[in-house]
């Protein structure tokens, strides 16, 4: 469900190329050491609600099962700039419980480290309340970020799905990918994402496995 970390992960473009270093090596040294420097919202990552919330919960502040639990992967197939919609989730709204995961699955990250990437589909806010209406406790997407592409916002552009969503507690998790296999499925996840304190966001190792109904 993770993007591998090297210097062409997904990234907005606003963001700095990742960083790794060989600090000491083998065989002139007596042990590889690698040092990496990097934006911690870029590749597969979760954003905590101070990212945009200045008084909001930090990395370090998250619970552990706020990080873990059952859901369901939603197949939301859309097209470039396209929106989803509250339709779209309605029509699954059968699949989905109180307290779930729910990742959306557009297909948009078979674009993952081309230009045609940066034009991906995007949520609607009222797509946004949905997910905040039924309770779900983390939001995780295909796409660089559910909220309207960097390209197409407006000078006064404020972020409204990430708004709606970390302002009511529902975290977010942008870049994943292979979530194809698991289509509609019960699933149980893992955001293996780090412990950073004070952080507005972590990058993360995402593992998912079909789980009875």
């Amino acid at each position: 469900m993770t993007h591998p970390l090297d210097t062409d992960v997904p990234r907005a473009e606003v963001f700095p190329v990742p960083l790794f270093r060989k600090i000491r090596s083998l065989p002139e040294d007596p042990l590889n050491v690698t040092e990496m420097g990097m934006v911690v919202h870029i590749g597969t990552h979760v954003d905590a609600p101070r990212h945009f919330f200045s008084d909001g919960p930090a990395f370090h502040e998250i619970p552990p099962d706020r990080l873990c639990g059952t859901g369901v992967v939603l197949s939301i197939e859309k097209d470039e700039n396209e929106l989803i919609t509250a339709a779209d989730l309605e029509a699954h709204a059968g699949l989905i419980r109180p307290g779930d995961i729910v990742a959306i699955n557009t297909g948009w990250s078979r674009h993952a480290r081309s230009e045609q990437y940066h034009d991906h589909p995007h949520l609607c806010t009222q797509a946004a309340q949905w997910l905040v209406d039924h309770k779900v406790k983390l939001a995780a997407f295909d796409i660089p970020t559910p909220d309207l592409p960097i390209g197409r916002r407006p000078p006064d552009f404020n972020w409204p799905v990430h708004h709606i969503l970390l302002g009511h507690g529902v975290l977010v998790s942008e870049n994943l990918t292979g979530l194809s296999a698991l289509n509609n499925q019960r699933v149980e996840f893992v955001f293996a994402a780090l412990n950073i304190v004070e952080s507005d966001g972590a990058p993360a190792r995402v593992f998912a496995r079909p789980v009875e109904d």
